[in-house]
């Protein structure tokens, strides 16, 4: 059931996708079928992607109104959380948006590894016929070189580099800093949480997109530079248009 899932929905597709991209790109470049792969499934999750980003807008819109009924209703937990639902429906917000395109994306990102890195006999240059679907024709060239400079089966300390930073401007740009703490005021544990949490995305996610961007293969960073680049520009494009 597992290897019928995973074939049918995530590593046949992807594999289908680099080959068909590999026939249509100059001398079969593998890092430009890449490239195309991930803009055509961050095309295929705008609609998911563009709604986990208002989401998080609009959690920023009505947190000063979440605080005044935490404070409101302080002593009565079940008529807090019932305001809050009622909050969250008013707005049209969907907690679990976001959740959704980052878990869809996880194996896709790893059917790319082994299709590119290592796959028990399916892992690219060598082209597995068996894999493919009908209409996708076989190339008769394939390079494992991205514009013929680097080696996406190896690892890449440029690519990298870039695939932490672009994580980096992607989070901030996303995440505006919260307001300071009032003075004269308690301190609110969950504010102080959510402090915490955002300076955890910002300075250690993006250690570790470069840590495994370079631990694995070239294109996997590449994955994650191309994806980043995108998420950045989805997220410009709802600021711009909210």
């Amino acid at each position: 059931m597992f290897s019928y899932i995973w074939h049918t929905f995530f590593f046949d597709p992807v594999y289908n996708g680099l080959v068909f991209f590999i026939d249509i790109f100059p001398k079969g470049d593998v890092g430009l079928a890449i490239i195309a792969l991930v803009v055509v499934v961050k095309t295929i999750l705008l609609p998911l992607s563009i709604k986990a980003a208002k989401t998080q807008r609009i959690m920023r819109e009505i947190t000063p109104k979440l605080n005044e009924l935490k404070e409101k209703h302080k002593e009565d937990r079940q008529a807090q959380a019932q305001a809050m639902l009622e909050i969250y429906r008013d707005a049209g917000l969907n907690p679990f948006a976001g959740v959704v395109v980052m878990i869809i994306q996880i194996p896709i990102l790893i059917a790319l590894y082994f299709a590119v890195y290592s796959g028990g006999g399916v892992a690219l240059p060598d082209i597995n016929t068996a894999l493919l679907y009908g209409f996708i024709p076989v190339p008769e060239i394939v390079t494992m070189n991205l514009l013929g400079l680097v080696d996406i089966t190896s690892q890449s300390l440029i690519l990298a580099l870039l695939a932490g930073l672009t994580q980096y401007l992607q989070i901030k740009y996303a995440m505006p800093p919260l307001p300071a703490p009032e003075p004269g005021k308690e301190p609110d544990m969950k504010d102080d949480i959510a402090r915490m949490m955002q300076v955890q995305m910002k300075y250690v996610l993006p250690p570790l997109i470069f840590f495994v961007g370079y631990t694995t293969s070239a294109a996997i960073a590449l994955y994650f530079v191309v994806s980043n680049l995108a998420a950045l520009a989805q997220e410009i494009f709802v600021k711009k248009h909210r």
